[in-house]
């Protein structure tokens, strides 16, 4: 979904629908060769990773309440358990606008307690089938609490100087790729893609596969 459509009544609109947001990519497209400026962007200024040497990053940038990144997220879950050894993969939740910031910290509330694998896909599901409204702390809270995370717990981590670090640092992530919709995808510090740009994000994940072994290769 791209920036500027990222209203509460558009995500509304699209979730009813139930949208093909994850088709899969078929025909020659599939196997093309990946063309820069039209599947992929090089970034202007590099960001700076810290995998280690070696390593390759590959940032998924993902907001809860898209219904294009809960597609996604079954389709990028598995690929994430089969990666290879040298790719660490990073979710990065993005925050276009002031409410998207409650979701975002709570992404880092489930990895600061090792809970993201418990949690993560349970939070698209409460949103997108069980339609639940979580977008602020209290309800988030609430929901935690009776999928086994204490209320007061989850609170506390969500306004630890250590969560709103990560939110802050996730925020600079997004600008520093120009980011433009979610779900996309960031590949060591210097490659972007997505579903606009590749009209699938069954495709946008090819191109991302083709972008690390550029990246083995020493491009």
């Amino acid at each position: 979904m791209k920036r500027r459509d990222f209203s509460l009544a558009a995500i509304s609109a699209a979730s009813v629908a139930g949208l093909p947001l994850a088709a899969q990519a078929q025909g020659p497209a599939a196997a093309k060769k990946p063309v820069e400026g039209s599947d992929y962007l090089s970034l202007d200024k590099r960001v700076p990773t810290d995998v280690g040497a070696g390593k390759i990053e590959l940032i998924e940038f993902f907001w809860y309440s898209c219904p294009h990144c809960n597609s996604f997220e079954p389709q990028f879950a598995a690929w994430v358990k089969a990666a290879p050894k040298d790719v660490v993969v990073q979710r990065v939740p993005v925050r276009f606008r002031d409410d998207f910031e409650a979701q975002q910290r709570a992404y880092y509330v489930f990895e600061s307690l090792g809970l993201v694998d418990a949690m993560h896909g349970k939070l698209f599901h409460a949103i997108h089938t069980e339609r639940q409204q979580l977008n602020t702390a209290p309800a988030l809270a609430a929901w935690a609490n009776k999928n086994g995370l204490p209320e007061k717990k989850f609170l506390d981590t969500f306004n630890s100087f250590g969560v709103a670090t990560k939110a802050r640092r996730a925020t600079q992530l997004q600008d520093a790729f120009k980011v433009q919709g979610v779900p996309a995808l960031g590949v060591a510090g210097r490659f972007y893609t997505d579903g606009s740009l590749t009209q699938t994000m069954d495709r946008a994940l090819q191109v991302a596969e083709y972008l690390i072994g550029e990246v083995r290769r020493g491009r």
